[in-house]
């Protein structure tokens, strides 16, 4: 009897593991973005303020006659153990079979495959990001050029993860040119560093066109959103007179009612919605970007705070123990759209899942140190491995370095991608001889953030574990 090989036992591995998690988790988790989106297909009226890309997929699934969220769940979770089956495979095959185990087991980290089974956009992009960069890897890792229809779906898949999330643009582009390039990236770092802003202004200035024009979204306020989060932080820091657009009896009121938070905008637009329908009022249209900008330039250091505030928050740095939106759903939101929801016995599970999460192991702050290591000790090497990582790692840096200026709340599950392209990249590493100095500096920064977290979460009080704690 022939003997499996070693690339094969882990490809099967992660079959399993699919299966497994499918049998777990059917349907999959429905969110409430997933029911305003599944409300959008049935009406067949979309807007931009979830991806149409996403729900227009969808929408083909449900006009075949498969309806609810099962055929998105099965999607995601397949392209999701493709890609890490694919890279788990390439790494048994040239005989790293330690590496292969340890890329299957960050496939079942609790906090992150807990979110992944939740039928989100997060969870659609970074299976899509995964099967690109397992059928990429099946290729670079042994040092050969991707056939033409292999990068041809690489490019596919990188397309599709960029219509999915606004801000995946940070996470698509370097994936882009590392994937789908030499990723040589010790070589004209300056030139491929400004190729690369360039893709990603082009690219975040062509998504309003695509979705309104090619996926016929109707517009929604959601660009509003960053502007009136960014002008009432600045009211907050710097005082209710730095932001003039609104009454200061407006800004107190919002300081009153402690509508201004560091997790979130939400009770800007809803509970304190005196504030978003006051700009409607006195900034409509374009008018909030020039208030927005004008603001900015003017009380640097008030925005600077904010952001800081908020990059922690979404980070989960300094934070107490007990803290919003990291334990993710056991079952779907009630609904009267016919979307179920997995089986009760998850629920300790996912229980487990949100621990982890709120731990300093599992703060994407302590990920994104690990990867910042990676570009450091692996930057100049040339070799096919650390290209990759170098590659992968850069990938999550420029995701999580862009919610300093983009971001408006601080959900957990918009980490999966960093977190997930982290561990590759880590794992890709391990084996490769690095300089001893380099490596105690790296360990030491990690260990310096682990215990700042541990401290934090000692030391501070708890704000609770739910969307309601987050929007007081």
């Amino acid at each position: 009897m022939k003997r499996v090989s070693p690339a094969a036992r882990a490809a099967l591995a992660a079959l399993l593991l699919c299966l497994a998690m499918l049998a777990l988790f059917w349907p999959g988790v429905a969110m409430f973005d997933s029911l305003n989106q599944y409300a959008q297909l049935r009406s067949g009226s979309y807007d931009d303020w979830h991806p149409p890309a996403m729900a227009r997929f969808w929408a083909l699934f449900h006009g075949a006659g498969w309806h609810g969220q099962a055929p998105m769940f099965l999607f995601q979770m397949l392209l999701y153990w493709t890609g890490l089956g694919l890279f788990a495979a390439v790494l048994a095959r040239q005989g790293s079979r330690a590496a292969a185990a340890a890329v299957l087991l960050l496939g079942i980290w609790p906090p992150i495959i807990g979110w992944q089974v939740a039928v989100l956009k997060d969870a659609q992009m970074a299976g899509a990001l995964l099967a690109a960069t397992g059928l990429a890897a099946w290729r670079r890792l042994r040092d050969r050029p991707l056939p033409r229809r292999a990068a041809l779906l690489v490019g596919l898949l990188l397309l599709y993860a960029t219509l999915v999330r606004i801000n995946a643009v940070f996470a698509t582009v370097p994936l882009a040119f590392g994937l789908l390039g030499q990723g040589e990236w010790r070589r004209q770092p300056v030139r491929r560093g400004a190729m690369m802003l360039a893709a990603m202004v082009a690219v975040l200035a062509a998504l309003p066109l695509v979705n309104h024009g090619l996926l016929r979204a109707g517009a929604s306020d959601v660009g509003r959103a960053l502007p009136t989060y960014d002008l009432a932080g600045i009211a907050h820091h710097a005082g209710p007179e730095a932001v003039p657009v609104l009454p200061a009896e407006v800004w107190r009121a919002a300081e009153a009612e402690r509508c201004i938070r560091p997790i979130l905008w939400d009770p800007l637009g809803d509970r304190c919605d005196f504030v978003a329908d006051g700009l409607a009022v006195t900034a409509p249209g374009r008018k909030l970007t020039e208030v927005w900008l004008v603001t900015i330039a003017r009380h640097p250091m008030a925005y600077a705070a904010h952001r800081l505030a908020h990059w922690n928050a979404t980070m989960r740095w300094l934070v107490p123990w007990r803290y919003p939106l990291a334990e993710p759903q056991s079952d779907s939101e009630p609904n009267m759209l016919g979307l179920g929801s997995p089986s009760p016995r998850i629920a300790p599970l996912q229980k487990l899942a949100g621990m982890l999460a709120e731990s300093p192991l599992g703060a994407p702050i302590l990920w994104l140190s690990a990867a910042l290591a990676v570009l450091a000790l692996g930057w100049r090497r040339d070799d096919g491995r650390s290209r990759l990582a170098v590659t992968l790692a850069l990938s999550a840096v420029l995701t999580e370095l862009a919610f300093l200026v983009i971001s408006v709340a601080a959900d957990y599950r918009y980490h999966l991608w960093a977190m997930l392209a982290t561990g590759l990249a880590v794992v890709l590493m391990a084996g490769a001889p690095l300089p001893r100095r380099g490596m105690r500096i790296a360990l030491g920064a990690l260990l310096l953030v682990g215990a700042t977290s541990v401290v934090a979460r000692i030391a501070l009080p708890p704000v609770g574990e739910t969307y309601t704690d987050a929007a007081g």
